[in-house]
């Protein structure tokens, strides 16, 4: 998230000035406060006779780490971390072996055209070919015979987060030289895209011609569906959309469709087989020519606490699509920030933004199905000081009819996190009766206020995070990926993890009107327990349990996995710094920024990070960005991938037989010009001189994000 289309997300969009955790600890027993702190469950330090974090760092054995219960255990010793100058290339352990899939530019559908590495192909090209920036993913088995899920056969859902213009053109985004083609060719490369993989003499490859190929991209038709749906603030300027121009009908829409998907950044799935995206830096799309509206306004008060301006993140859309002009159709950023539903197995289903889900930067979406069926979905909004939320079915799933479970998304309740510093915390119903920290129901909130409850409900979702401000949600130091593991090898709780990843915006008291009205980018939260660093450079990763082992459950209870550090930074304060990762030896799987966060089917817990990625500054000892795998239980870490240079590793999914993993690899090389964009990176060609099907030489030309496969050279699971 560095570019100069995707945000540094280092400015707060909440200046909410909610009561902090922090003001509370001070009456908790100082034991009690010293366990909420620590890196490691109670169920760790009970097993380890009660030994501090250190005792556990002292007395840990070297590689493989153990199977325990609901955990399968690591069977590789780390990588080395990737420093200055980092490698540009895909390292993985001793027996593994990395190849590259697919790269932006792919042909993934029939009809397409191979990658030009002068990037000289149009839109319609792209419209065929794997998009840019590839992010959150998972691999969909294909069923053979009596139904049985193929590991050597399937759909790869892949999102395609942001484009960076001077790779994604000849010439850059030059002054007088961006035309509507150059947008096209950007709107194009976004979304998501869907191709069909298989496995032929040991070597995965796309079928090229597979019906099931497609490209869901920024101009693609959706439905828009749930309590939002229809509301006045979905409706906006009526468009025909094509090649040549972007047509103003001179009617409104009636706010159940919408255009294309943008940021798509994490991802989730649905227990009946469908794709999540997740719509997250969707504001950064947008542009004005014209001044925007007073901040007193409702649209004003929108566009700021969503940070919505007239310069967006660089791009230049809306100088040439009014679509994304916000002078001229304001509510058009309404449309986005959704999570999207999109069937793989049907090239004709049409996308559904799901509104029930709530408003935000959308940041993964991980679902749960407890003991009765109840199902729930985890999710964060990626920003600094937003807030973790829990969405719960109102409907069972059912797991014998795939149809009765079609519209369960569209039903339920919104929460948004409270974590208290005893180790409790609250789920708070963002609902319409729900009562804020002034004492009033957020039905009488003048953001909020409609003729009836099914009104004040479509506000809310629309403006989830004024709901959550209102609410006294805890902010958070950027909630991420989400991650659970219910249900693995007899292990009996329903535990959720969610990456944060960096925060340089805490150590102050600013405080925000419950109203949502205060300007973006001035909050300043006290340090708490959940967030216990003022500066927050390399991150943590959060935990709870729910009460009762029910999705349902209003309460629960929350601990700190890990901190996250360079263990040997001369720094100090030190405990800002060195963090409290569990590694054999010490300092051996360092890693900064957790972003990606995926259990495998067999307990492991795999984290991708996301920073420079060049190894200078704060990262001289950690390096390049990287994949490591944790025990749940221990917290003991395994750095097992670091990648090219500048790149940032992100999207991790797996066949079901755990012999075959696909990640994913962004944007490589970030931040280079034009006029050279290999300034800091030609991958993949620097790795592979061919694809891999063996044949069609990889052009050399301009460094591309793209997937590798990755396999172990004896067959065998992926992490043992």
């Amino acid at each position: 998230m560095k570019g100069l289309q995707h945000p540094k997300n280092d400015v707060s969009l909440n200046a909410s000035g909610n009561e902090s955790i922090h003001d509370v600890i001070a009456k908790v027993d100082v034991s009690r406060r010293q366990f909420v702190q620590g890196g490691v469950g109670a169920g760790a330090l009970a097993a380890a006779g009660g030994l501090t974090l250190g005792g556990i760092v002292q007395a840990v054995e070297a590689a493989p780490v153990p199977a325990v219960a609901g955990f399968a255990g690591i069977g590789f010793e780390s990588v080395p971390a990737s420093r200055a100058p980092v490698l540009d290339k895909v390292t993985v352990p001793t027996g593994y072996s990395a190849n590259l899939l697919v790269a932006w530019g792919d042909p993934i559908m029939a009809g397409a055209a191979a990658f030009a590495a002068d990037a000289s192909q149009d839109a319609a090209a792209q419209m065929k070919q794997y998009g840019m920036h590839t992010d959150g993913m998972h691999f969909f088995p294909l069923q053979g015979i009596g139904g049985k899920p193929l590991s050597d056969r399937g759909i790869l859902c892949a999102n395609n987060e942001y484009t960076d213009e001077e790779v994604l053109f000849t010439d850059g985004q030059v002054g007088a030289g961006y035309t509507l083609a150059k947008t096209r060719k950007s709107q194009a490369a976004h979304g998501v895209s869907i191709a069909e993989l298989r496995r032929v003499a040991g070597q995965w490859q796309v079928v090229k011609n597979s019906p099931f190929g497609r490209r869901i991209t920024a101009n693609t038709f959706c439905k828009i569906s749930g309590p939002a749906a229809g509301h006045a603030l979905l409706q906006t300027r009526q468009f025909t959309i094509t090649d040549a121009a972007t047509s103003a009908t001179g009617a409104t829409t009636d706010g159940k469709s919408a255009y294309g998907t943008i940021n798509n950044c994490a991802h989730g799935i649905t227990p009946w087989g469908t794709y999540l995206t997740c719509e997250e830096n969707w504001n950064g799309n947008f542009g004005s020519r014209t001044p925007l509206p007073a901040a007193t306004t409702e649209a004003g008060k929108l566009f700021s606490r969503y940070g919505v301006t007239a310069g967006g993140f660089g791009y230049r859309w809306h100088e040439t699509d009014d679509r994304f002009d916000l002078g001229q159709n304001p509510n058009e950023t309404n449309l986005f920030g959704w999570v999207v539903e999109i069937d793989p197995m049907n090239p004709r289903a049409v996308p559904i933004k799901r509104t029930a889900l709530g408003r935000f930067k959308h940041e993964s979406a991980q679902y749960v199905v407890d003991r009765a069926n109840h199902l729930a979905f985890y999710m964060g909004d990626d920003e600094r000081n937003e807030y973790i939320y829990k969405f719960v079915c109102a409907g069972k799933f059912n797991p014998g009819n795939r149809a009765a479970n079609r519209d369960l998304l569209d039903s339920g309740t919104l929460y948004a996190a409270k974590f208290n510093a005893d180790g409790s915390g609250t789920w708070l119903p963002l609902t319409p009766g729900s009562i804020g920290l002034d004492g009033k129901a957020l039905r009488e909130h003048a953001n909020f206020a409609g003729a009836d409850d099914a009104e004040v409900q479509a506000k809310i979702l629309v403006k989830t995070r004024m709901a959550a401000d209102a609410m006294g949600a805890t902010m958070m130091d950027r909630p991420e990926w989400t991650g659970a593991r219910p249900r693995i090898g007899g292990y009996s709780e329903i535990e959720v993890y969610c990456t944060l990843t960096n925060n340089n915006r805490r150590g102050g008291s600013t405080a925000n009107a419950a109203d949502g009205s205060t300007p973006a980018a001035s909050a300043r939260p006290p340090v708490d327990a959940a967030n216990p660093r003022a500066n927050n450079v390399y991150g943590h990763i959060i935990r709870w349990r729910e009460t009762g082992q029910s999705v349902r459950a209003a309460t629960f209870a929350w601990d700190i996995f890990a901190q996250a550090g360079d263990s040997v930074t001369a720094k100090l304060p030190a405990a800002q710094y060195q963090g409290n990762i569990v590694d054999d030896p010490a300092g051996s799987a360092d890693y900064g920024a957790p972003d990606g966060l995926w259990f495998d089917p067999f307990g492991r817990l795999w984290v991708q990070t996301d920073q420079v990625g060049d190894g200078s500054g704060d990262w001289v000892n950690i390096g390049a960005n990287m994949m490591v795998c944790a025990d749940p239980n221990t917290g003991m870490t395994r750095r097992f991938l670091t990648g090219p240079n500048r790149c940032e590793v992100t999207g991790v999914t797996m066949t079901p037989d755990g012999k075959t993993m696909f990640v994913g690899v962004q944007h490589p090389g970030e931040d280079a010009t034009a006029a050279n964009p290999q300034q800091y990176s030609a991958w993949p060609a620097s790795q592979w001189t061919t694809e891999a099907d063996g044949v069609t030489p990889l052009p050399m030309g301009r460094p591309r994000s793209g997937v590798v496969v990755i396999t172990k050279d004896d067959g065998g699971l992926i992490g043992s």
